[in-house]
């Protein structure tokens, strides 16, 4: 008999992998799906932005007229009166030209207002006497008639008029909207608490 040394006995074989057919074809499913859904997505997102008006912004020129149509309203008031005529004529400016005129006093921004070309000697004189007569009611409690409240309010139309840009008059110009696009600037304080 023969006996069996140690050195008999061999090792089993490791497995031999068998190639899997449908592996390929799962990696294709995959990446189809993945373009499938990157697609849907894709046409989603588009659909919705097209479903979004795109609204221009309201100009300067128009938003000051809304606002000093609005003072109108407070006729019969006029130190809120001329706080609204004021302010819309203050951020007008400050939208149209960049001056920093509602958060400056009367003589600060007069003052500026000395050092640019981008007002007439006669439109900075106008307006000058307009800020003084509303700083008179807001400040001075002087109590205005009715036609000087007008007279106010004409002279601020009359810049607006005067200063808005050349390419947006008349027909051409766009119209307000409806619902405001922008939030509109802050009321000043004397107005709110009124």
């Amino acid at each position: 008999m023969t006996t069996a040394t140690p050195n008999d006995i061999r090792d089993i074989k490791p497995p031999i992998p068998i190639p899997n057919e449908w592996t390929p074809l799962w990696w294709a499913v995959a990446a189809i799906t993945v373009l499938a859904a990157l697609f849907v997505a894709w046409r989603a997102w588009r659909r919705r932005r097209a479903r979004v008006p795109i609204v221009p912004p309201v100009p300067s020129h128009v938003r000051a007229r809304q606002m000093l149509e609005k003072a109108l309203q407070f006729i019969g008031q006029p130190k809120p009166f001329c706080t609204l005529v004021s302010h819309a004529i203050r951020v007008y400016l400050e939208q149209r030209f960049d001056f920093r005129a509602p958060e400056r006093t009367t003589e600060e921004f007069l003052r500026e207002l000395t050092r640019t070309d981008r007002l007439t000697p006669g439109q900075k004189q106008s307006l000058a006497q307009f800020l003084e007569s509303c700083d008179l009611v807001k400040f001075a409690k002087y109590e205005p008639r009715e036609n000087e409240l007008l007279a106010l309010h004409q002279s601020a139309l009359q810049l607006v008029d005067e200063t808005e840009p050349k390419g947006m008059e008349g027909p051409a110009a766009p119209a307000a909207p409806a619902a405001p696009t922008a939030v509109p600037p802050p009321l000043p304080a004397e107005v709110s608490n009124s």
